[in-house]
């Protein structure tokens, strides 16, 4: 169901306000991102812009901000320095296309197979993140061209406003709630900065945002098969990276809020955004975690303070980008602090000793190749990192119990999963040279997993054949029997039939 805003004026006041808010923290990041991928600000800009409409409007994650991201921004570098704006707008069109199919193919579920401890490292990667790009903000150009550390008074203004914005959004809340602290923040400290002179850094001193309403154009690019073997690779990056940053900000704050997004529509809205962001001159974009964290903390809820985040910064763009040129850096950096504060998970630190150490060993890890690649690599690396130490700790349980019983067969338990990572375990279980001429193996405590289990069965097969004897598979689950079935040929082995539980017919080799 559609809902634009909250039921009560107070609620309606919280979306608008909140969304005044995160538009205000939506500049420096939009600007700072366009100059990593090589555009102009306003390209920053009207992504920022439109993706955070569309995808607040037409999203599964109300209360989410989408927007410009540094995750996307490098992946777009060399495709700007190789081939020009134009290819990316075509990238982002194709990419938009690409997480439409993801959503309408239902992919978005998926995102529930990422471990926790992928989670965890994710979210204190992406901390970590935000907290190093905020430090470009302490350098100053030196006379040679090189950056340098603020020293001197410059730099202690700039810690002094900083400390002072987070103050006071840290102290507001505890004496009102009735108005946004980090917007408190942002007009307080910027009013102080006008009044008394201060002599610090501005929004303005990143780039001009004054600009006119976005103009729709179809990308400037051949349309040829050539083209598309440019735009392609990049596509399809920008679109994994973009849903994979988007589902998981949606996974966070449903843990906030306590509530769920729909993760298939979230695909759909981010795809129906970008792709319409490259018609409007923009670079695209997906979830921004510390925006999102920003409104949420904010009061923002529902699509209205997405909507509105989105609509008061097309407002600066067309009619306020002098004042908004005025707002000091220090009051965003602060704001962003805060994020970081926030966003880190304090609590992994302390459990860090208490869990198995494959999920530490996961959760730093993902933490640690957030930082130096980006997130899809991280998850990615993460998922299979946890997959593989799951396949290693259950291929060691698998085990039998074997006794006769009383017409001389061989009667195997079998306890275990039997999947590509036990196989090997399983075949050195068995001895078709010394077992009896008939042999039953009791699959009640354990499952055939997949093709390997297979192979691995038809191999233990063989080899009671060549010694002349039988082998027989008992409680097949219908899952596996199922398998087997589908096997054909492959598999030589009787499956029987137990009075008690009718698990299969005879399959006869």
């Amino acid at each position: 169901m559609f809902q634009l805003g909250s039921n009560s004026r107070a609620g309606f006041k919280d979306e608008i306000l909140s969304g005044l808010t995160v538009a205000l923290a939506l500049v420096p990041e939009a600007v700072a991102f366009a100059f990593v991928a090589g555009v102009e600000p306003l390209v920053g800009l009207y992504a920022a812009f439109m993706v955070g409409l569309l995808a607040a409007t037409f999203g599964g994650r109300p209360g989410m901000i989408s927007g410009a991201t540094g995750a996307m921004a490098v992946v777009m570098v060399s495709l700007v320095a190789d081939h020009g704006v134009e290819y990316l707008f075509a990238a982002v069109v194709l990419t938009g296309i690409i997480q439409i199919g993801a959503g309408v193919l239902r992919l978005g579920k998926y995102i529930r197979i990422v471990p926790y401890p992928v989670m965890l490292g994710f979210v204190n990667g992406l901390a970590i993140v935000i907290f190093l790009a905020q430090l470009q903000h302490f350098q100053v150009f030196s006379a040679t061209g090189d950056h340098e550390w603020m020293s001197g008074s410059t730099l202690w203004v700039l810690f002094g406003l900083v400390a002072a914005t987070m103050a006071i959004i840290y102290f507001l809340p505890k004496l009102t709630k009735a108005f946004p602290s980090s917007l408190a923040a942002i007009i307080i400290i910027s009013l102080l900065v006008i009044w008394f002179d201060i002599d610090t850094n501005t929004v303005g001193d990143l780039a001009s945002i004054e600009g006119g309403f976005p103009v729709f154009h179809v990308p400037l690019v051949p349309f040829s098969w050539e083209t598309l073997m440019i735009i392609l690779p990049y596509a399809v990056i920008l679109a994994a990276v973009g849903l994979i940053e988007s589902l998981l900000t949606m996974s966070l704050i449903d843990d906030v809020t306590n509530t769920r997004g729909r993760g298939n529509r979230e695909c759909i809205g981010q795809g129906i955004a970008n792709t319409t962001t490259g018609f409007f001159g923009g670079m695209g974009g997906c979830a921004m975690i510390g925006q999102s964290m920003i409104n949420i903390n904010s009061g923002g809820r529902q699509r209205l303070s997405g909507i509105s985040a989105a609509l008061f910064l097309l407002i600066f763009i067309l009619f306020a980008s002098k004042l908004i040129e005025a707002i000091p850096l220090a009051v965003l950096i602060g704001v962003m602090f805060i994020v970081v504060i926030g966003t880190f998970e304090w609590s992994s630190l302390r459990i860090i000793r208490k869990i198995p150490p494959t999920d530490a060993f996961v959760l730093v890890l993902v933490s640690a190749v957030t930082v130096m690649t980006d997130l899809a690599v991280a998850v990615v690396v993460g998922v299979v990192v946890s997959a593989l130490a799951f396949a290693w700790e259950h291929a060691k349980r698998i085990n039998v119990k074997g006794y006769d019983d009383d017409n001389g067969t061989r009667i195997y338990e079998l306890n275990g999963p039997l999947f590509f990572g036990s196989v090997k375990n399983f075949m050195e279980l068995f001895n078709p040279e010394n077992d009896p001429d008939e042999v039953i193996i009791e699959f009640q405590n354990s499952r055939v997993a997949d093709h390997s289990a297979i192979e691995a069965i038809d191999s233990l097969a063989e080899k009671y054949i060549k010694a002349g004897k039988s082998l027989h598979l008992r409680h097949l689950s219908p899952e596996c029997r199922q398998l087997l079935k589908n096997a054909g040929d492959l598999v030589e082995v009787n499956v029987l039939e137990d009075p008690r539980y009718h698990v299969a017919d005879d399959q006869l080799a």
